[in-house]
């Protein structure tokens, strides 16, 4: 299975989450899209469920000198998020990582203040929370986005991805009630590889997407 764009893979991965909201599954949705890329796939299903759409800024901490490997995330001003045995098996200390969190941080709120435009986020305590990312690899962001919902107490939370690598959908089915990946290649590895087109989205394709301009 391939993908021609996200736009597509965001069709049928809602067509599946509709599915689930016609047996009562879903009941008073959100959507939270991950930054860039997870937004032009959360656009689709957000239309498709009738619910409301949203970012949720998180960043990976990149492994040095392969900034695409993450080994850890953040997500707003919590503590990082390490997978300890990645930094293990490359040698790698939460010190070591210091100056990347920090980059990354900065990264964070400048979006975050870019994307919000004074905007507080949804309140999502009781709701069904559907966290969309184009795709999932590592999972270290998705890890660290699903922990920080969690806190805010929604009913139910999801997790919507068109395409992942099977290990990292078997570690976070404990951290969502529900994950939803509609194809699961064993020869992952990367996540672009499922898409003829996964061009790079600007700032301006999330505001466009958040506010129709």
């Amino acid at each position: 299975m391939r993908f021609q764009n996200r736009k597509q893979a965001g069709r049928e991965l809602a067509e599946q989450l509709c599915v689930r909201q016609e047996k009562g599954e879903l009941p008073d949705p959100v959507v939270l899209a991950l930054p860039r890329g997870g937004v032009a796939v959360a656009v689709e299903v957000a239309r498709a469920l009738g619910a409301p759409l949203d970012v949720l800024l998180v960043r990976k901490i990149g492994a040095p000198h392969h900034q695409e490997f993450g080994v850890g995330a953040i997500v707003g001003d919590d503590p990082p998020l390490y997978d300890a045995e990645t930094l293990d098996l490359l040698g790698l200390s939460e010190e070591s990582l210091a100056s990347a969190v920090e980059r990354e941080r900065k990264e964070l709120h400048r979006r975050e203040q870019r994307y919000r435009q004074g905007r507080p986020p949804p309140a999502l305590e009781g709701r069904t929370v559907i966290v969309v990312d184009d795709g999932l690899a590592t999972g270290s962001t998705a890890r660290a986005a699903l922990r920080h919902v969690r806190r805010r107490a929604p009913g139910r939370l999801v997790l919507a991805v068109p395409v992942g690598a099977p290990e990292s959908l078997g570690t976070l089915s404990a951290e969502a009630d529900d994950v939803l990946c509609l194809y699961a290649p064993y020869s992952f590895s990367a996540v672009g590889q499922w898409y003829d087109d996964f061009g790079q989205l600007s700032d301006a394709d999330v505001l466009d997407a958040l506010y129709g301009r």
